[in-house]
């Protein structure tokens, strides 16, 4: 049974065809349901990127969903999302481990975000990267002998052997400025190296018209998680968070769906940068608050700044 089901009245089932499951998806934008009959639904190889937040373990009122059967309880989402994901497709993970309350590990970090991502590779993803979501702005908490959360992962995983990735649509502004940049392009003999022999040819630094962001992305708590009708729900994922990951690992036009929809951050987005995308939620109220959302499209006032910090 779907643990969230039971915190909620029944949601309407989607329609049995494949195809006219998938038109109503990207036509509503966002659909009151339960993921796990949806995924089921969407037709084979549809999905270029599964961009989502779930519930995390034990962390939220709606969803308490405890960490030692998060596995057993995510695994078939996974399952369908695998059938449903393209052969260039991906599926991103936004997820957070945890203190556990009791049990052996009581007191300890949880290690139920590790014995996920193994388990999603032993079913047949590709674990492709890792990615840390740097909080500059996190907020304060009593944790124990912790220092506060300022980050969280993003696991990075594929269908297949060459997933799309356009690391061009998510380059960084160099920080040198153009004089610079000019100087570094005329230097016909630019290696650099250390008295280790480590270095590189900086005539090629600024050939690519941005930075690599590298795999640690830097983005604060910002604007719409906390006005217009995102501000409702009660864990909103900031829009620069989700803009990195749909421009990278989706084409334009290609399919964004976010099975934890929640208040349609991931569906704004790829809409927003021209993609076609649907998200799920189990949950009505948040269905609407999403869906307002879409008709709005509040954009928050300051974008998340993409950076690597030094």
């Amino acid at each position: 049974m779907h643990v969230e089901a039971a915190l909620a009245p029944p949601a309407p089932e989607p329609p049995q065809d494949s195809d006219a499951a998938l038109a109503r998806l990207l036509n509503e934008g966002i659909v009151w349901g339960d993921a796990a009959y949806w995924l089921k639904r969407l037709p084979t190889g549809s999905v270029d990127l599964f961009f989502t937040s779930p519930p995390y373990a034990d962390a939220r009122a709606y969803s308490r969903i405890s960490p030692d059967q998060y596995v057993a309880w995510f695994k078939p989402f996974a399952l369908s999302m695998l059938g449903a994901t393209s052969e260039t497709g991906s599926l991103v993970i936004n997820i957070k481990n945890r203190v556990a309350k009791s049990g052996p590990f009581r007191g300890q970090r949880h290690p139920y975000v590790y014995e996920l991502v193994l388990s999603l590779q032993r079913m047949g993803w590709r674990w492709i990267e890792t990615y840390i979501w740097s909080k500059p702005n996190a907020i304060p908490g009593r944790f124990g002998p912790r220092t506060k959360d300022s980050f969280e992962y993003l696991y990075h995983f594929s269908k297949g052997p060459k997933p799309y990735f356009e690391i061009n649509a998510v380059r960084i502004p160099y920080k040198a400025d153009q004089a610079e940049i000019a100087r570094r392009l005329k230097d016909t003999n630019g290696r650099r190296n250390t008295d280790a022999g480590f270095g590189r040819d900086r005539t090629k630094t600024y050939e690519h018209g941005g930075a690599d962001p590298g795999n640690v992305v830097s983005v604060s708590q910002t604007y719409n998680q906390h006005k217009g009708p995102a501000g409702q729900h009660t864990a909103v994922m900031p829009e620069g968070l989700a803009e990195f990951f749909v421009k990278a690992l989706c084409p334009v036009n290609g399919i964004v769906v976010d099975p934890f929809a929640g208040s349609g951050t991931t569906v704004v987005l790829a809409r927003r940068h021209g993609r076609r995308s649907g998200g799920i939620d189990i949950h009505e109220e948040y269905v609407e608050i999403a869906r307002q959302r879409l008709v709005d499209d509040h954009i928050e006032q300051s974008a998340g700044q993409l950076s690597i910090p030094f």
